[in-house]
């Protein structure tokens, strides 16, 4: 089969969608079928061979983040010539209504899509604004995919429809088998926590888990906390300096790292806000080994089992986190047997089920399309996709 996916936020700066494009198109490849990822990177960033760039990006927040998406008459024009070129079976758009690569995508796409879905979040003038032109153009769409509860619960307080869920895929076995780091590995008397994240991005919740520090080692004074993430956190860091070496920024880490990290410590903490649609960093810790201690974010809640694969503590409240850590760091033996259960829970998470989950949709999709992946005609002006979308409710 040949598949072009395309992913919207850039590979210049690659964060848990990209990685979930890159590990897909991987594992379809390792089954035997020809992909093109289309993706924003600039021509000087390295990127595997069967990833498209498709130029430079601006960064835009969005979602409680920072966005890098790429738009405009000349990407147009670069996606057009790649879905005309690419002699696709089918087009697996990742985010469709996002006002990027995805959307020039499924404006230029005439034959089967598959979307996926990503986001959750609660309201928002952007989606409400465009929905009119948007909702139209997801007609086009055979197939919906959501990575979550939370992402189809987005999908369709937004934009209607429904989506089947198909969750971020994890492989486990990568993670299971880490080598354990002597630097970060936990003691009896020297338990380790860690924390992984964009140390700038509020919503990651660094300011929540440094506010915690304190008290946890009034109760627990020989436990040492590791801090890994790109971004300044200058705040955070002084908050934090008067520690000394029980914590520790890592730095950005490598995929390699980040499975041993996980391999090694006692604790994994997870204090985000919310803007969470799934939780992939869980799963991967949970297959490392690690306790999992999260906010009680719904997406969060999903992913442990309201608890039963690891501790939930109340999102924003850093008193809830610091309680919670104590009890889990002072008791570690009672732990065991939710290690044991979130052993077997990430299993479903692994990509030999989540890409033969994804199959599944495309042969779904195959089975109802009378043709392959053409450039629409419409697609060619801003005006006939905007006219197109607005007023044509069926498609060719």
């Amino acid at each position: 089969m040949r598949i072009g996916i395309v992913c919207p936020y850039s590979f210049d700066a690659p964060g848990g969608v990209q990685f979930h494009v890159r590990d897909l198109a991987e594992e379809l490849i390792r089954l035997g079928h020809e992909v093109s990822v289309l993706a924003p990177a600039d021509d000087s960033t390295p990127v595997p061979d069967y990833v498209v760039p498709s130029g430079r990006t601006v960064a835009i927040p969005y979602n409680g983040s920072v966005a890098r998406l790429n738009f405009g008459p000349v990407v147009g024009a670069r996606v057009r010539r790649w879905v005309s070129e690419g002699d696709f079976d089918l087009l697996h758009i990742h985010e469709p209504f996002l006002p990027s690569l995805s959307m020039l995508a499924l404006w230029a796409a005439d034959g089967p899509v598959v979307g996926t879905f990503h986001t959750s979040m609660e309201r928002s003038r952007g989606l409400q604004a465009i929905s009119p032109v948007v909702v139209p153009m997801l007609e086009k769409i055979t197939g919906r995919i959501a990575v979550s509860a939370e992402a189809r619960r987005t999908l369709v307080q937004h934009l209607g429809g429904d989506a089947v869920i198909v969750p971020n895929g994890v492989y486990v076995d990568r993670f299971a088998r880490a080598p354990r780091d002597p630097r970060w590995v936990g003691a009896d008397e020297r338990p380790t926590v860690a924390f992984l994240g964009r140390l700038d991005e509020p919503r990651k919740g660094l300011p929540i888990l440094a506010d915690a520090v304190g008290p946890v080692l009034d109760q627990v004074p020989g436990a040492r906390f590791l801090v890994a993430g790109r971004g300044e956190a200058a705040a955070e860091r002084a908050q934090l300096a008067p520690f000394g070496d029980a914590v520790e920024f890592l730095g950005g880490v490598s995929d390699e790292e980040k499975a041993s990290l996980f391999a090694s410590v006692d604790v994994y903490v997870a204090p985000q806000t919310g803007g969470e649609s799934f939780g992939i960093v869980l799963v991967e810790a949970m297959s490392g080994g690690a306790l999992t201690v999260a906010a009680d974010i719904p997406a969060f809640q999903a992913v442990l089992e309201d608890g039963a694969v690891g501790r939930l503590f109340r999102r924003g409240d850093s008193s809830s986190l610091a309680r919670t850590l104590v009890d889990v760091l002072s008791h570690r033996a009672e732990t065991a047997p939710v290690r044991e259960r979130a052993a077997t829970a990430v299993r479903r998470y692994d990509w030999s089920t989540v890409t033969s989950q994804v199959l599944a949709v495309y042969d779904m999709v195959l089975s109802t399309a009378h043709a392959r992946v053409r450039e629409d005609p419409r697609s060619r002006t801003m005006f006939g996709r905007l006219r197109a979308a607005a007023t044509e409710r069926t498609w060719a």
